[in-house]
């Protein structure tokens, strides 16, 4: 049980990436000096309590206690900040977007909603939600920012947390040396779904990276059979939701591969067999005061439609 923080998806102490090694060094390294204060200050207050009390006039008392005070409130404090910044500081630069000497890092833009993720690769135009996908190997600038209130970037096994801040764009550096999925969380309290606002990470090898991409460049085909659902989605769900080829709502997730993703909601429900019907008719009550309304205006044929047709969309 005193272990059980020490792995699993959003341990800091099992790192996959030099800035997320960067924070456990650093976590160790604090862990470890601290550790020996404690042990030295322990061990002082046993000798004290054990040995026989002295007796000192007031001049010796005034000595002692300026010497203990030198010692244990300047030297010992003293002492330990200069040897954490000599430690930190090179690990710290390590999270730093600084100049690289080879090719430029890939760049990301990723601004948070409550309470859902916005994902967009500028370089090539995809745009999803809710999942962050990233080559193996390959430094990647996420340009961070906020459309609401303050959230926080956090992927633990890959790097630190960063705030997120409305009308600013930060930039943190990251790096998966391992092929596989990760979970990242928003870090920084941001309403009543704060829970629930998980961003789905996976580290692709660079071949499997660009094939992502350019299946996600290729617009949707509309099979005749979902026709009648298209022609619901787009005044009801299309002012707000972008489908490729289809709507060009920007207020929402887009959800133009949304039938490939791990789940919805961010994080709320499992992709599965069924789970975009539930989502429609129950979104409110699986996650309450969302930004989507109730579609009680909607027959429920006509969702179970749409919830059919959005489950195709799989590049």
């Amino acid at each position: 049980m005193l272990l059980a923080g020490c792995g699993g998806p959003q341990s800091t102490l099992a790192p996959d990436g030099p800035a997320a090694q960067a924070a456990a060094w650093l976590w160790w390294g604090m862990f470890v000096w601290f550790g020996l204060v404690l042990l030295l200050v322990a061990s002082l207050w046993l000798v004290a309590w054990r040995r026989r009390p002295r007796s000192y006039d007031a001049e010796q008392a005034r000595q002692v206690g300026l010497r203990w005070i030198l010692a244990g409130g300047v030297l010992l404090p003293g002492l330990s900040i200069l040897v954490l910044l000599a430690f930190g500081i090179p690990l710290g630069l390590r999270m730093l977007p600084l100049p690289l000497g080879g090719p430029p890092p890939l760049r990301i833009e990723v601004t948070g909603h409550q309470w859902w993720w916005e994902v967009r690769y500028p370089e090539t135009g995809v745009v999803t939600a809710n999942q962050l996908i990233l080559p193996v190997g390959q430094p990647v600038d996420l340009e961070l920012a906020s459309a609401d209130v303050i959230h926080a970037f956090w992927v633990p096994r890959l790097g630190g947390k960063l705030d997120m801040l409305p009308g600013r764009r930060l930039t943190m550096r990251l790096r998966a040396d391992r092929a596989g999925p990760y979970r990242g969380q928003c870090a920084e309290f941001c309403g009543s779904q704060h829970a629930h606002m998980v961003l789905a990470v996976e580290a692709l090898e660079m071949a499997d990276f660009n094939a992502w991409q350019a299946a996600r460049r290729v617009e949707p085909a509309v099979a005749r059979e979902h026709a009648a659902a298209v022609r619901a989605f787009r005044p009801y769900c299309g002012e707000c939701h972008r489908v490729a080829g289809i709507s060009d709502g920007r207020r929402a997730p887009d959800l133009s591969d949304v039938g490939a993703r791990p789940g919805l909601g961010a994080g709320t429900l499992e992709m599965e067999q069924g789970a975009m019907r539930r989502w429609l008719r129950e979104h409110q009550r699986l996650k309450p005061y969302n930004g989507m309304p109730r579609h009680d205006r909607l027959p429920e044929d006509t969702l179970d439609a749409i919830a059919a047709w959005l489950e195709t969309l799989v590049p």
